[in-house]
């Protein structure tokens, strides 16, 4: 889940900075008045404000929710996040006899042919 998360906000962060950079200035208009602008563009007529605009909105709403789910996903991490951490091994191990050794025969002479 976090590494899909993180695709989303790589992609949303580039084309947020993709949008931005496409996007006319507040200067631009002042230059078209004296003609050195074209009327025509590739968005029509009318200009690119309302597509570019709604489409950076939509962009910088998806970076900012990314950016807020994996601020909290790394403020609270879980304490088991491995797939044996969820296991109760006092569960699931059998009681199994433990192998004759010199400290659980004390005494034995079996524990004396037992190299060390």
């Amino acid at each position: 889940m976090e590494t899909i998360i993180w695709l989303i906000h790589a992609a949303s962060a580039l084309v947020l900075i993709g949008l931005v950079l496409m996007q006319h200035g507040k200067g631009a208009d002042m230059g078209a008045a004296f003609g050195s602008g074209s009327a025509g563009s590739l968005f029509g007529s009318s200009g690119s404000a309302n597509f570019l605009s709604r489409s950076t909105a939509v962009a910088a709403a998806v970076f900012f929710i990314t950016s807020l789910s994996l601020t909290y996903m790394y403020a609270k991490p879980h304490q088991g996040a491995g797939v044996m951490d969820k296991v109760d091994v006092s569960k699931t191990v059998p009681d199994v006899a433990l192998p004759a050794t010199q400290e659980n025969t004390a005494g034995s002479s079996k524990s004396k042919d037992i190299p060390k």
